[in-house]
């Protein structure tokens, strides 16, 4: 009976973890105030930026890099998604070299209110960026509503960001 039990069980994990979409790894800060930072606005000589700034405003945090091939997938909806003004888009130029994200945005198109450099991966490591893209809904409180890893798809903006924008907007 034991033996049944415990392969039961290890069945149910299994199952369960089999049927977890893999985008949406869990976030310990969804729900917790986002971290704090102060960086440099990049294409902006002596310009900063702080999350602090946005305070009262709800908005969206993309994590990219030049050398993101996944970020070139997810790039033209950013750019039709700011377009649109549901939201401000503050990009996070993650572990990249000192110029080359300004390139990128020049030669791509620049969805982004702004965006600031993060050369040593220092701020995606307080917000437990896996890797490139990531994208994060904070609300106007400065708290983290959602985290997405991956390119984000029509889908997702359609089904759940911009609904979870307009709500937290009061739409």
């Amino acid at each position: 009976m034991v033996p049944l039990l415990l392969f039961l069980t290890v069945a149910a994990f299994l199952g369960v973890g089999l049927n977890r979409n893999p985008r949406e790894l869990p976030s310990p800060l969804v729900g917790k105030l986002a971290p704090q930072f102060d960086a440099a606005v990049i294409g902006r000589q002596g310009e900063r930026f702080s999350p602090r700034g946005m305070v009262g405003k709800v908005w969206l945090l993309n994590v990219w890099a030049s050398w993101c091939t996944s970020c070139r997938l997810e790039h033209p909806l950013l750019m039709q998604y700011a377009e649109q003004g549901i939201a401000p888009v503050v990009g996070l130029n993650y572990k990249d070299k000192d110029g080359a994200g300004v390139q990128w945005l020049q030669r791509h198109g620049n969805p982004y209110a702004l965006s600031v450099f993060d050369p040593e991966g220092r701020i995606g490591i307080d917000y437990g960026v896996y890797g490139v893209p990531e994208t994060f809904v904070i609300d106007a409180d400065g708290v983290i509503q959602l985290r997405h890893a991956g390119p984000i798809t029509k889908e997702l903006l359609d089904e759940r960001i911009t609904p979870l924008i307009k709500k937290l907007n009061g739409a």
